[in-house]
């Protein structure tokens, strides 16, 4: 039994060896999310074969042994190559495993460099955890604690003389049995909120929305590994901003133009109504093509900056697309030389999927 732990646990170390090997290729996958069940997701793995027996040559006897040549039918089974039906190729296939979204998470992490997250705060609504860390001598049978009650019989038949070494038996007495007591310790719930923004106006099309929804993916992956409580919230802007559901999210699409503000003055509204920062870890995520209307950066700036910012974890901005100069702009207004060079903003600009890579390590990379 302990060899085939041992083995097992030496294949799943190759699996995530393989995945940690090619996980560019994974995050860059847009197929990989309908993958994903509710606590996995199926991966293909290249490159690995499943053991399988290998039987000695020189046995004589069994298949491939005796009468016949190379290449006859087994039991009448149709030859290989005999003609019927169409097919070419190597007929090689990948092999498919499942991994726990928690083991993937870190894959992601490790490869990455990730430092795990320092949550602060905590919600008001603790959560409670028993622990059995005492002793009693009263209790249920059920909690009985048999190494306690042995040795308290040895200590009481030795102090009244009747234990004999030659013959130790030991009989306990009912004074002598203990119970495990438990211990009701509070335990205070971690808690973060994923505030998701979009630009959904007509020049955001459906490459762009499938580069956040990757993104997205990973993003949720690394911040459910570091908190026990996460929301999510999803808000959609042209020139005005709405709440919608996730699925709205990615497939919503408008005609009209772009103003920022609009989204971050429902993200503030959302935050000091539902999500107190003393309790909550706050993580709002923008993503746009850079367009944004002329006059509405002066608004979208401050907005940022004096209701966002204070109260943030981190805030995180995307660009998909070179069409727009909205993310030059938050660089001179915030006067950052590098995408990275603030703590609590972070840019990225990804108008490609292997350039996801980059964005998830600039932005998750503080320990926020």
């Amino acid at each position: 039994m302990g060899d085939i732990k041992s083995d097992h646990a030496r294949y799943k170390e190759i699996i995530r060896n393989k995945v940690r090997q090619n996980l560019r290729y994974y995050i860059s996958n847009h197929d990989l999310m309908g993958r994903q069940g509710k606590d996995k997701v199926v991966i293909p793995i290249r490159g690995i074969n499943l053991p399988h027996f290998r039987y000695n040559q020189r046995q004589s006897g069994g298949v491939g042994q005796g009468e016949g040549d190379e290449g006859d039918p087994i039991s009448g089974d149709e030859a290989p190559g005999s003609g019927k039906g169409a097919g070419e190729g190597s007929g090689k296939h990948d092999l498919e495993i499942e991994m726990t979204l928690e083991e993937l998470a870190d894959v992601l992490g490790k490869e990455l460099g990730l430092p795990y997250i320092k949550p602060r705060g905590a919600r008001d609504i603790k959560e409670e955890k028993t622990v059995y860390n005492s002793i009693a001598r009263e209790g249920p049978k059920s909690l009985r604690h048999f190494k306690r009650t042995y040795k308290q019989a040895l200590k009481r038949q030795i102090a009244t003389g009747t234990y004999d070494s030659e013959d130790p038996i030991i009989v306990p007495h009912k004074e002598d049995i203990r119970y495990r007591y438990p211990q009701i310790i509070p335990k205070p719930e971690t808690n973060a909120v994923l505030i998701y923004m979009m630009d959904v106006s007509g020049s955001m099309g459906d490459n762009e929305k499938k580069l956040v929804r990757t993104a997205s993916f990973w993003i949720d992956l690394w911040l459910r590994r570091n908190y026990q409580n996460l929301e999510r919230r999803f808000i959609v802007h042209d020139t005005d901003a709405k709440e919608v559901d996730e699925h709205a999210f990615y497939h919503t699409k408008e005609s009209g133009g772009t103003k920022i503000s609009s989204a971050y003055q429902l993200c503030v509204d959302l935050i000091e109504k539902y999500y107190p920062s003393p309790h909550w870890n706050i993580y709002p995520f923008h993503f746009t093509d850079g367009e944004n209307y002329t006059g509405d950066n002066l608004h979208s700036f401050k907005l940022l900056r004096d209701n966002i910012l204070p109260v943030s974890n981190l805030f995180c901005y995307g660009q998909c697309a070179d069409r727009g100069t909205y993310l030059k702009d938050l660089m001179k207004e915030f006067e950052l030389k590098h995408f990275d060079s603030n703590e609590k903003i972070r840019l990225a600009k990804f108008t490609q999927s292997l350039e996801i890579v980059d964005l998830i390590k600039n932005f998750l990379n503080t320990g926020r």
